[in-house]
């Protein structure tokens, strides 16, 4: 892509908007792949014959690949080039959601959806990158992180309505099939808009070994978290996992401390608040996406709503989102992004606390409306925050690698409080059950336990972004290169 003038804005030109467009509207598909299949499970489950257990790997397979292979793709956009690793990530999305459509068996749909979750991670930090470096540092990237920010929460609410609309209407292969045009378009518009490049790394030496450790100790730690609430967090399968991906990560960073050319070069630990910013990120997205998941578990079967009626529940959520991700930029030249993060997670912490209180017989307008638009103000100027934050400083050739970190911590976010609250909900649920309560007051008491320790984390991310980096949008300093010692990474932040 070529370069506007120092002097100019990029994100003022026809092509900057269009180019800015594209690469949300990646992020947007990447998210909402997660959640759209959710309102579909029942379907896909009577018409391909899947068994309960079987049955969650249509998701998890998803997430387990995603999660697993998003730093070696972030990695990948560095060092082969951001538009070609793009590509490939878009053309295999795209592939194997024509698979998955098709698919006549479970085996089939499982497989193409763990590849897909591949493609997924070359798309996502290879577009963050992209947003990164194609616009300047201050105003122009604050606006363009803000919309790309704003798609994680847009496309996880859109995806549980349009799960909901295609699964009752033309079926559920639609929600695989839906992905297709957007991909040709979006592939057309890659090559239309971004030029090719000549990455300074594509002739270093591969980090394999570096590879092949951190994509099998993040795919270990994914899957650990993923069986937990089946098999239980003291089982062995779960401890035994959860220490051998801690093992593996281990012989990861001291591979990356004596290679001479490393995947994950640790000197991207020196950007002041990237750590704290990528561990904000984390923390709030289990809380706000499990909340999602258990407040839609509580419509449908305690409320006993259609998946239309849940999806649509969802929609003003959009709009909150969308006011607070146009706010935010605004604020950071003021303030910076530090308090905006914090005053979000507040915010979002209040609105899943109001949604905790739900009765079983619930109201719309009363029980849940309030709490879902104050949980989406703090929302959007959570995730708008904190992709500015991880991303303030952060030298042009780490791009890639700062993008995958921040996708990363996402995902295990995801995973994380998904395990944790599940367990919550399950042992409450339990409980009242074998004390012979209705089955409505007792899933509602359950779903009730998990969102208010969905507050409790968001509470937590509050306290963890004050040691973010509070940018403004002024022009970085020059960062150090060089690798060094692992034990550096306990003194970056200040």
């Amino acid at each position: 892509m070529t370069a506007p003038p120092a002097s100019t804005s990029f994100l003022g030109t026809r092509r900057g908007k269009l180019t800015l467009a594209l690469l949300c509207g990646v992020q947007f598909l990447d998210v909402l792949d997660a959640s759209i299949v959710n309102v579909a499970l029942p379907s896909i489950q009577h018409s391909l014959h899947f068994s309960q257990q079987n049955l969650q790997w249509v998701l998890s397979g998803y997430v387990l690949t995603f999660g697993g292979f998003l730093l070696l793709g972030g990695r990948a956009a560095d060092l082969l080039g951001r538009r070609r690793v793009l590509i490939a990530g878009m053309t295999l999305f795209a592939l194997c959601s024509l698979v998955g459509g098709v698919a006549t068996n479970g085996t089939t749909l499982v497989t193409a959806r763990l590849v897909q979750g591949i493609g997924a991670a070359l798309m996502a930090p290879a577009a963050l990158s992209l947003v990164t470096t194609s616009f300047k540092e201050g105003v122009d990237r604050h606006r363009a992180l803000g919309v790309w920010g704003a798609m994680g929460g847009l496309g996880a609410a859109a995806g549980v309505f349009f799960g909901g609309v295609l699964s009752e209407g033309p079926g559920w292969r639609w929600v695989f099939y839906v992905n297709i045009p957007f991909c040709v378009l979006m592939l057309v518009g890659v090559f239309r808009l971004l030029d090719g490049e000549r990455p300074a790394g594509a002739r270093r030496r591969f980090d394999a070994p570096g590879a092949v450790l951190v994509t099998g100790g993040m795919l270990l730690l994914v899957y650990a978290l993923i069986k937990a609430p089946d098999v239980g967090w003291a089982a062995g399968q779960t401890i035994g996992s959860l220490v051998g991906a801690a093992a593996i990560l281990a012989v990861f960073f001291v591979n990356e401390q004596r290679s001479r050319d490393p995947l994950m070069p640790l000197s991207i630990f020196r950007v002041k608040g990237l750590a704290a910013a990528d561990a904000t990120q984390m923390i709030a997205y289990a809380g706000f996406l499990s909340m999602f998941f258990f407040l839609t578990l509580y419509m449908q079967n305690v409320l006993h709503w259609s998946p239309i009626q849940a999806g649509a529940a969802y929609l003003p959520v959009t709009v909150f989102l969308g006011f607070a991700a146009t706010i935010s930029p605004m604020l950071f030249a003021r303030v910076g992004t530090r308090p905006v993060i914090v005053a979000g997670a507040l915010l979002a912490a209040g609105g899943i606390y109001y949604l905790s209180r739900v009765p079983v017989h619930g109201h719309y307008l009363t029980d849940l409306f309030p709490g879902l638009a104050v949980m989406a103000l703090g929302l959007g100027a959570i995730v708008v925050g904190a992709t500015v934050a991880a991303n303030a400083g952060v030298p042009a050739k780490q791009a890639g690698l700062a993008a995958g970190l921040l996708n990363t911590s996402a995902q295990l976010g995801t995973a994380l409080g998904l395990a944790i609250f599940s367990a919550l909900a399950t042992a409450r649920t339990n409980h009242l059950f074998a004390a012979h309560a209705a089955r409505p007051d007792a899933l509602t008491s359950g779903y009730a336990r998990a969102l208010l320790a969905s507050s409790i984390f968001l509470a937590a991310a509050a306290l963890i972004a004050l040691r973010t980096t509070n940018s403004r949008g002024e022009e970085p300093p020059e960062q150090p290169h060089a690798d060094f010692p692992l034990e550096a990474i306990q003194t970056v932040e200040s």
